[in-house]
């Protein structure tokens, strides 16, 4: 493999950085696996943690250079210069970065005179000659160095002149790049481009941006850095990391590639985004954020009509670019705000040509209907295609007909709760009863449903329940208002999602449940 052109570096800090997020708590095995998803990815560099500081970074470093064959990048040891009044060579966390054995070493220093003095407690001159120290001794040891200079803009509005000099000073020791942190989050575009420009060309080095995401400008930040000349950006997976988070790597590097046009990947590596993205934040045990720009399942859903309209015309007209190239999907929502298009189109991405305008008519009439008694199908793909199937062509499957189903639920005298559910059924000519019980009146329900329904259909002994999420509507008070389930299943590939509405909870439960096994029999091919 070849690993990316030094002309520009994307450089990931996901586990030292976004470990920062409040809630994620990396193992080493989990560092190790994400090492190797964004070295699939083909970044030029990983930043692994802080070897010395923290025993777990120290063991992922030694498991790292055991475990994992780099295709495509470096490893990156991050830690701080030498203490002030320390020899270089004494400092031990200087040792640990060389004992870590990664190739390239990331210095944190102080670039403002405000933290100089306030948080180091020292001169402006020893600051200077920590950086100086240490850059020329890790260089003499054979090691890349890069230098984040830490609060740079901040530092900059209050002393225009010291982090040039500090940057100076890095270069002249041996330096590789200095990194502009934005280290609070605060700064805007206008005001990182004009500054990063005014250092670019004072200083006459090689710059790289690191953006937090106070203002919610992080992406923009880093970008406008790379405008003004920045050639080395530093990025987490998702965005995550401290406080609001850092600029998402995910999408620095689409609008590097595909709003730049900077190959900044290796070639196909921008499809796997999405696969990538999700991967990772499984491993973080965070849910995908399901609107971020480029990697989110709804960055390119559709909802209006009028859109929806449009995109029949040619995708690109609501579209800023075709999703695939990083590995997604147009998606079209169906809702109350539905129109024809919109119906045509969801059914069309589910492999259904509704055979005319008769068909679009009433399942359009139908969405509306049941999404003004508070249906939702924007999330419940299976309940859709089923709603097209018996409006659109009159052919919804019936596996089985529903005689009868209730739910017992007792608690005795010592306050333990028991619940039976039973169901009574017809199908392939036979009644079926079945009994269950569970730990509440849905999984009761639910297990009661599936005894019987398996009876005659063996084929989904493979289903499961993996997710149940109940809202309630707003549209009465407490116990009395109409509930909404969603009910997530899997066969061991596939998971679809139905929806259930009834004033009562169990009902609506009973309602997703039924779309869910019928579905579950339709995808198998099984003849109703």
């Amino acid at each position: 493999m070849t690993r990316p052109s030094d002309d520009f570096h994307v450089y990931d800090t996901t586990l030292r950085d976004g470990a920062q997020r409040e809630g994620i708590s990396y193992s080493v095995a989990d560092k190790l696996q994400v090492a190797r998803l964004l070295d699939s990815y083909g970044l030029g560099f990983i930043e692994g943690g802080w070897p010395g500081a923290l025993p777990k970074d120290t063991e992922f470093f030694r498991r790292a250079r055991e475990e994992i064959d780099f295709k495509y990048a470096q490893l990156v040891a991050f830690g701080a210069t030498r203490k002030a009044g320390i020899k270089v060579q004494e400092d031990p966390q200087v040792k640990a970065l060389l004992d870590s054995q990664a190739p390239v070493v990331c210095l944190v220093a102080k670039s403002s005179v405000v933290h100089v003095k306030e948080a180091l407690r020292t001169t402006n001159e020893e600051n200077l000659a920590m950086v100086f120290d240490t850059v020329q001794y890790l260089v003499d040891n054979g090691r890349r160095v890069f230098v984040d200079c830490e609060h740079f803009f901040d530092g900059y509005l209050a002393d225009q002149d010291y982090g040039v000099q500090l940057l100076t000073r890095a270069f002249e020791a041996g330096a590789s790049v200095g990194v502009l942190c934005d280290t609070n989050g605060g700064m805007l575009p206008s005001r990182v481009y004009n500054i990063v420009a005014d250092v670019k060309a004072r200083s006459g080095v090689r710059i790289g941006m690191h953006c937090q995401d106070d203002t919610g400008c992080s992406t923009a930040n880093t970008i406008a850095g790379v405008e003004a000349g920045a050639t080395h950006v530093q990025c987490t997976a998702n965005g995550y990391g401290e406080r609001t988070g850092n600029a998402d790597l995910f999408a620095v590097v689409a609008n590097l590639e595909m709003k730049m046009g900077m190959k900044v990947l290796p070639e196909g590596k921008l499809r796997e985004t999405v696969r990538i993205s999700h991967a990772i934040a499984d491993i973080a045990n965070l849910p995908p954020n399901t609107h971020q720009p480029y990697a989110g399942i709804s960055a390119f859903a559709h909802k209006a009509g009028l859109h929806a309209s449009a995109l029949k015309v040619s995708a690109h007209l609501y579209n800023h670019m075709d999703p695939t190239l990083v590995g997604n999907d147009q998606r079209v929502l169906v809702t109350e705000m539905a129109g024809r298009a919109s119906v045509e189109l969801k059914s069309r991405e589910l492999g259904y040509e509704l055979p005319d305008s008769f068909a679009v008519t009433r399942v359009v009439e139908k969405v509306k209907e049941l999404e003004n008694k508070g249906w939702s199908f924007e999330a419940s793909d299976a309940s859709f295609e089923l709603l097209v199937l018996e409006h659109g062509f009159e052919d919804k499957p019936k596996y089985f007909d529903v005689e009868s189903w209730r739910v017992i639920v007792e608690q005795d005298a010592d306050g333990t709760v028991a619940t039976e559910a039973t169901v009574k059924l017809h199908a392939n000519g036979e009644r079926v009863i079945a009994t269950a019980e569970g730990n509440g009146p849905v999984n009761a329900l639910d297990a009661a449903l599936r005894s019987a329904v398996l009876q005659q259909y063996p084929e989904l002994s493979n289903i499961d329940l993996v997710d149940y999420k109940v809202r309630i509507l707003a549209d009465a008070q407490g116990t009395g208002a109409t509930t909404r389930v969603l009910v997530s299943s899997r066969d061991g590939g596939d998971e679809w999602t139905t929806v259930g509405v009834h004033e009562n909870v169990i009902a609506a439960s009973w309602i997703a449940l039924e779309d869910a096994l019928t579905f579950g029999l339709l995808k198998t091919g099984k003849d109703a």
